[in-house]
């Protein structure tokens, strides 16, 4: 066994897991995109030439990336010394990244030692749940069944066209694979969905929410709001001692409505687009 360090990669999500999922667990915090992520792949999802890749240094791991096309490269919180080899790895498996996603520091690395120019770039802040504020709205929450994956699908495609992120896959096999968990949350309003928000089940004592969307016309009543703290108060009752959420830095409202709802910032994270 070599002490130099090293990125080993596979296709496997089992064989990523022995590896990496260790070190993930270190920070399930700052790691908590890596390790939805990976639970969806060992669940079957994104299952169309996924790589997993996992950083070792004097024998320990250190690092770990994941790839699953069309989306960005997901780097977790890496040392920034393993960029450059990592870039160069990419490369010499001709792997094709329409951009990279991840902290701040580590995505800026990675695309300044890419081979691609940045074209374009949006920046997110993580927040965790301090003490949770629950804000007074009309309605109830209602968690989403199968006869929902139609509904639920057109909001999501009109949550990703609105904020800018990959549209190019059917986003069909992921709702209806979170909605088998009981992630999904309606808000409803004399009866019928205003909003939708989703949290994942507890890894590690840690749940992310996201996305959460409200169709335009149900905007400034409050819906959003009520519908992230209900799937909030979800994930605490269904046993998380972390509630975490990503915001777009260009919405000041969405922070704003997260802070009033009890969330704190820990750190920030880019999304950079190399097409």
């Amino acid at each position: 066994m070599t002490d130099e360090p090293t990125w080993t990669f596979t296709a496997d999500a089992e064989t990523f897991a022995a590896a990496a999922e260790g070190w993930l667990l270190r920070d399930p915090v700052r790691n908590t995109a890596a390790l939805t992520l990976l639970r969806s792949l060992r669940s079957g999802q994104f299952s169309e030439d996924p790589l997993m890749g996992w950083f070792t240094e004097r024998g320990s791991v250190e690092g770990a990336v994941i790839h699953t096309a069309p989306y960005p490269l997901l780097l977790a919180a890496i040392p920034l010394a393993a960029v450059p080899s990592l870039v160069s790895e990419l490369i010499a498996l001709g792997r094709s990244l329409p951009g990279v996603n991840g902290p701040v520091e580590q995505a800026e690395a990675f695309a300044r030692a890419w081979w691609e120019p940045e074209r374009g770039r949006r920046s997110d802040r993580l927040y965790r749940l301090g003490t949770p504020v629950p804000p007074t709205v009309p309605g109830a929450a209602r968690t989403a069944v199968a006869a929902d994956v139609p509904r639920a699908v057109q909001w999501i495609r009109e949550f990703e066209v609105e904020a800018d992120v990959e549209v190019s896959a059917d986003p069909t096999p992921v709702v209806a694979a979170r909605i088998n968990r009981n992630e999904f949350v309606w808000w409803e309003d004399g009866g019928r969905p205003v909003a939708l928000a989703c949290v994942s089940t507890p890894i590690a004592g840690m749940s992310r929410v996201g996305p959460v969307y409200t169709p335009p016309e149900f905007r400034g009543r409050g819906y959003g709001s009520a519908v992230t703290y209900a799937v909030t108060r979800k994930a605490l009752d269904e046993g998380a001692a972390e509630v975490l959420l990503f915001t777009d830095l260009a919405n000041p409202r969405s922070n704003s409505i997260y802070q009033a709802l009890g969330y704190e910032p820990v750190t920030d994270y880019a999304s950079i687009s190399f097409r």
